[in-house]
């Protein structure tokens, strides 16, 4: 009996590839040749889902995205709120190997976004559905008071997603600074969120 093909699967696991190639070795060395070497198969074998380098990249870049919204969903919704906050910023940063290699792949996905109108659009895409993801958080823990409550979020999440990125780049570049900066995050995040006051 023919052996049944996930194909979906199969194009999650070559593009888990390409993002430890690319965090590896950077994009500049990802191509059919190297990520079919990457993943352990042949480079026809890796043509059959993706035609192209670009075709590649895109799928990665989404895939890097989802994981981060997989582990954001993962935080404990019981928490505290600046707890979780916080815990919501950790899933984004590379204090681990895994969130590192993906970091790291997610900067060069960053950087040849700049100049591939494609590869930006994907970007854009997964940074919109983080800040509706975080400001629609922010709004549920009873942020942003203000006369547009909902634009107060979306503010709070782009200064909370721009502090993420800072501390992310850091992390990479300057690995044994992490108790520094993690203690950075914790000031920062204070004057950005403080605890929520409850209505009279």
């Amino acid at each position: 009996m023919p052996k049944t093909v996930d194909r979906e699967e199969q194009r999650r696991q070559i593009g888990a590839a390409v993002l430890r190639l690319a965090s590896e070795q950077g994009l500049d060395e990802v191509s059919v040749r190297t990520v079919a070497a990457a993943a352990g198969r042949s480079p026809g074998a890796v043509q059959k889902y993706f035609r192209t380098k670009d075709e590649m990249l895109a799928f990665a870049a989404e895939l890097a995205g989802a994981r981060i919204e997989e582990r954001m969903a993962a935080v404990d919704p019981g928490l505290p709120p600046r707890e979780a906050l916080c815990a919501l910023v950790l899933t984004t940063l590379p204090v681990d190997a895994e969130r590192r290699a993906e970091a790291a792949a997610q900067l060069a996905f960053a950087t040849r976004a700049a100049h591939h109108p494609g590869l930006g659009a994907i970007r854009r895409r997964v940074d919109a559905d983080v800040r509706e993801a975080l400001a629609g958080w922010l709004a549920d823990a009873g942020h942003g008071r203000g006369p547009e409550p909902g634009a107060d979020c979306l503010a709070l999440a782009d200064a909370v997603i721009a502090l993420s990125d800072g501390l992310a780049l850091r992390l990479l570049y300057a690995p044994d600074d992490r108790e520094a900066l993690l203690r950075a995050l914790d000031r920062a995040l204070d004057a950005l969120v403080p605890p929520a006051v409850p209505h009279p």
